[in-house]
């Protein structure tokens, strides 16, 4: 007797689209590209490395990849930082198929964009969700409204609650009265599928939708329990399935030939049915678990998607109204007939304007750095103007030490300023957490000079009064470090090295004992002038 369940009726995929499935193991191409044509693709095609893969992307479109992590030549990852590297690819959904679960590796590949992990084994219809999500994946297009609406709609935002399904026990015997048995005692707590002999055990075992956990009896005809495991072991939708032999079979031999074929435990005819219950429970909570796992995984994926959606808001629809707050308060200071109260007004509104953008870099810009997954626009900077400003901006708001901050350029007068090749935004935020570190840290009545010169790099020289203390000097710019400032953070000195070095230039320190000084040099790409 075989329990006989209806199929619930399973979406179709967009027959126009085309799918890229890569994996150098044969059966598992097949097994995948198979599934998609059950879902309704039509045009797939396979690949047996990333190199392939990438030479397929290349030459034509391709919709949606679905790829395998580990594989010779070029991995799933390598593979992955390629096509986000490529200006032509980075938009395109990337599908990650594993059958590893250890965290820091799903946490790599999310840090490299991937758009959704799946664990093997897997059904068509958990295959199903994942493309359809992938499919709708827009890094860095979404528009505000559909971004605030996807916040409020995600599963950690939604409180519906869902009843799981219950896990799937398939019982092989080839006598009915052990099944009725097995089936009687397990099916209040499992959904129970019989099978009465292997042919019809490895038929459900490797189909759409595969059992939890097997209960598999050695001794039948035709094809006995070790040959049904061995089998299952050799597919890609059963290799992982658990095993627990039920045989009358006591031997050490009969024993080591299944740990062998990947059994998980042994239990004796006649069996005690208690001893049944618990050992069954025990592997349906690893059967849980891994169910958990890979709910854990969507959840980290769609969390890291929802960050770049709201990294977006900060660098587009907010980054990008401010920058034109500052060009129009930069206008209004370079008008003569304002009032000395209306120009002290402006520039406290440029102060508060530079701390905003401050916090949206560090916020966005830093941690796409960080993870290296940030793009340069790199254009002409006007560093001597943005150094001008952000010196009048720390002489009012370090008035009371009585400091000399000086700006001075080392060009023939007439000539023009060297500009930059970079970005206008980070140069503001860097330069001033650089002269609020120095002004911070030079005794009242002291100076603080920037200088900047042109070489063949735009180098820019930060001087002040009062040499680092020599224990934080090797890890200056190193996060969290910092020295005598009462709720310091340790980023400014830590945020300007790298948002220097993601524009292509450097950072260094010196200091001087015998003159109390520490100098911040920062050079930079000179962009090209006609």
């Amino acid at each position: 007797m075989v329990a006989i369940y209806n199929q619930p009726h399973v979406p179709t995929l967009d027959k126009a689209l085309t799918y890229l499935v890569v994996d150098d193991f044969e059966a598992m191409r097949r097994v995948t590209a198979n599934q998609l044509r059950q879902l309704g693709a039509e045009k797939i095609v396979t690949a047996r490395d990333g190199r392939e893969a990438l030479r397929i992307l290349r030459s034509q479109n391709v919709n949606v990849v679905l790829s395998d992590w580990n594989m010779p030549i070029m991995s799933g990852l390598e593979l992955l930082k390629e096509i986000r590297e490529d200006p032509k690819l980075f938009t395109l959904p990337f599908i990650m198929i594993t059958a590893e679960a250890e965290r820091p590796r799903i946490e790599e590949a999310i840090a490299c964009g991937v758009t959704s992990m799946i664990l093997k084994p897997y059904s068509p219809g958990q295959l199903m969700v994942r493309v359809e999500k992938a499919l709708t994946w827009q890094p860095r297009r979404t528009p505000t409204a559909a971004i605030l609406a996807s916040l409020a709609t995600s599963p950690k935002a939604q409180a519906v609650s869902k009843v799981p399904p219950r896990p799937t026990i398939l019982i092989v015997d080839d006598t009915p009265d052990n099944l009725m048995l097995l089936s009687g005692l397990l099916k209040q707590e499992y959904r129970v599928r019989l099978a009465q002999n292997g042919v019809k055990a490895l038929e459900i075992c490797t189909s759409d939708d595969p059992p939890d956990l097997v209960l598999l009896d050695i001794m039948m005809p035709e094809i006995d329990g070790f040959e049904v495991a061995k089998r299952m072991r050799e597919h890609p939708t059963s290799e992982s399935t658990p095993v627990i032999f039920v045989t009358a079979m006591t031997s050490d031999d009969a024993r080591l030939k299944g740990l062998d074929l990947g059994a998980v435990d042994f239990i004796t005819k006649p069996i005690d049915p208690e001893v049944l219950k618990h050992r069954v429970r025990n592997f349906m909570r690893y059967v849980q678990m891994r169910k958990n796992l890979q709910a854990e995984y969507d959840d980290m994926v769609e969390m890291a998607q929802l960050r770049e959606h709201v990294e977006h808001i900060s660098r587009h629809d907010i980054k990008g109204p401010l920058a034109g707050v500052l060009g129009l308060l930069h206008s209004l200071i370079d008008d003569d007939s304002l009032g000395r109260k209306q120009l002290e007004q402006i520039r406290l509104i440029e102060q508060t304007s530079l701390q905003v953008l401050n916090m949206v870099n560090l916020s966005s810009e830093l941690f796409k750095i960080e993870t290296g997954r940030f793009k340069l626009n790199a254009v002409p900077v006007d560093v001597s103007d943005i150094l001008r400003r952000i010196a009048e901006i720390n002489r009012a708001a370090y008035s009371s030490k009585d400091l000399t901050i000086s700006v001075d350029a080392d060009v023939a007068v007439g000539d023009e300023m060297p500009q930059a090749l970079g970005d206008a935004m980070l140069c503001y935020s860097l330069f001033q957490n650089l002269l609020k570190n120095a002004c911070e840290a030079a005794p009242d009545g002291t100076k603080v000079s920037v200088k900047l010169f042109c070489d063949s790099l735009l180098r820019i020289v930060i001087e002040n009064i009062g040499a680092v203390p020599a224990e934080i000097r090797e890890h200056f710019f190193d996060k969290f470090v910092t020295s005598g400032k009462s709720g310091g953070t340790g980023l400014g000195t830590y945020s300007a090295k790298l948002l220097i070095e993601a524009q292509n230039g450097s950072i260094a320190l010196t200091t001087s004992d015998e003159n109390n000084t520490t100098t911040i040099t920062v050079e930079l790409p000179q962009a090209n002038t006609v």
